[in-house]
């Protein structure tokens, strides 16, 4: 391989932008991820607009404030929370050993992916989001599209939380207002969490959020463990399954909700772009959110499981008996109102970064002015208006996981990652042995998407449809049905 003959060395413009980058460093990522050097994305020195990126400081404060250690919690804000509580019921539907097996799989799938990523920001350090990512590899036309989708997703997983809070307000006051109203206060308090701008108000969250979804997991299990599950009968054992065969529909829902517990990668870029250091404590972050998520999520779903049973709920906590279980959702709030603001904070200020560049306003993005303010609230009403419309039209918890995993998550997650490996290695897919590998397994990946797309769409749609055509619960879009699992 040939080695770049410059280096990336980043005279900070602003304070806080110190990120001198060794050739090593970005040399030592591509050649550990086949990527051969020499090609048309040659290093090239990095300007300190490029390295300090929109949100260097210019015009208003530094926000690259982000250390190792206050990303790897920001990570682990964006990916725990409500998606850790599906997967009890899809360790139920499939089996203990099958959901180990896909549940690791996926980490070290998404571990990878995540890598790639990185690979591709130490090259081009200027970009901000993924949507970045998509226009220097593929031009504007791949940035629309990317960019769409990429406001679709963060809708859809603010739509999520809204959905998965009114399942707790609704089970926490016995269904004491229509579902559409709690649905309302939830969209309501996020929308004003996200009016501040910086992400190291959404990394500060991290730390609350992780106590309280394992303190509820916690309340859930020990209080299902002395007692019994909330529906199940006196004298009852739970009936485990080392290995299921539920039928093809509901095996792949269940893949689904375990792809969607790993599905943080759109948020990556974003972090990185606020991150000190993103060259060398990215890595570090990202290694530990692997380690630390299949952890939690393993002992978490086979935990809820072994105790509930074929009573294991979804979300999980309404296995628990029923004072339990009011108890464990009122504690996980604040992890279900932090993954509404991680969430809901990145798309709006990507959205934000648009609507600045558009009217010649980037050195206002980190100033405290009356046009910055303006536009960042402005867009984040909107934001949440749609977010609430979308929680309304999927009200159920299980349906709307299972549709962003099959849509957008299939390509951040995975799919995206290695079309980026493949503008990266043009022309150089098959000059070794170990190219060669690389590119079967992103092409693998590619298909993976595309197989989620199609099967995850049939399988979560009908899904849903045969969820409103019983008489349980919710039956339809805007319904004032009690969605709660009690």
């Amino acid at each position: 391989m040939s080695a770049p003959n410059e280096s990336i060395n980043a005279s900070p413009a602003e304070k806080g932008t110190n990120l001198d980058r060794k050739p090593s460093d970005v040399e030592k990522a591509a050649q550990d991820s086949g990527h051969e050097t020499g090609t048309e994305f040659d290093i090239k020195p990095a300007t300190s607009e490029e390295v300090g990126g929109v949100f260097g400081g210019e015009g208003g404060k530094n926000f690259r404030v982000m250390g190792r250690k206050s990303t790897l919690f920001a990570l682990l804000t964006n990916q725990f929370g409500i998606a850790a509580l599906g997967l009890p019921s899809a360790y139920r539907d499939i089996g203990i050993v099958p959901g180990i097996i896909v549940t690791w799989g996926t980490a070290l799938l998404a571990w990878y992916t995540g890598y790639e990523f990185w690979r591709f920001y130490c090259r081009h350090p200027h970009c901000v989001t993924v949507i970045d990512m998509a226009r220097t590899a593929g031009g504007r036309f791949w940035e629309v599209i990317v960019g769409i989708a990429f406001v679709i997703q963060l809708n859809m997983c603010c739509a999520s939380a809204s959905v998965t809070l009114s399942i707790g307000l609704n089970s926490i006051g016995d269904h004491s207002m229509c579902t559409v109203g709690f649905i309302g206060i939830a969209c309501l308090i996020s929308y004003i969490l996200c009016i501040p701008r910086t992400m190291k108000f959404v990394a500060q969250s991290g730390l609350p959020c992780m106590i309280s979804i394992v303190a509820a997991v916690l309340i859930t299990m020990i209080s299902t463990g002395i007692s019994k599950p909330n529906l199940a009968e006196d004298g009852w054992k739970p009936d485990i399954k080392v290995a299921n065969n539920p039928g093809f529909k509901t095996i792949f829902n269940a893949v689904l909700k375990i792809v969607w517990a790993f599905a943080g990668h759109h948020a990556y870029v974003s972090y990185m772009a606020e991150m000190r250091d993103p060259v060398k404590d990215f890595p570090w972050a990202l290694s530990w959110l692997g380690v630390i998520g299949a952890s939690f999520y393993t002992f978490l779903a086979v935990g809820i499981y072994c105790l509930s049973g074929e009573y294991t709920t979804s979300p999980a906590l309404g296995a628990a008996p029923r004072i339990a279980a009011k108890a464990a959702y009122g504690i996980v709030i604040p992890a279900i109102v932090t993954a509404a603001l991680a969430n809901g904070h990145i798309g709006i200020k990507y959205v934000f970064v648009v609507v600045m560049r558009k009217m010649n306003a980037l050195n206002e993005i980190t100033a405290n002015t009356p046009k910055s303010w303006g536009v960042w609230v402005t867009i984040a009403t909107v934001f949440w208006i749609i977010a609430f419309i979308i929680s309304n039209a999927i009200p159920i918890f299980d349906s709307l996981v299972s549709i962003q995993s099959a849509t957008t998550y299939a390509w951040f997650s995975f799919g995206i990652a290695s079309v980026l490996w493949f503008s990266w290695n043009k022309g150089n897919y098959f000059k070794s042995p170990k190219q060669i590998t690389f590119f079967c397994l992103n092409v693998s990946i590619v298909c993976w998407a595309f197989f989620l797309n199609g099967c995850g769409l049939w399988s979560s749609i009908t899904q849903m449809l045969d969820i409103f055509a019983s008489d349980k619960g919710v039956n339809g879009s805007f319904s004032c049905g009690d969605n709660s699992a009690l």
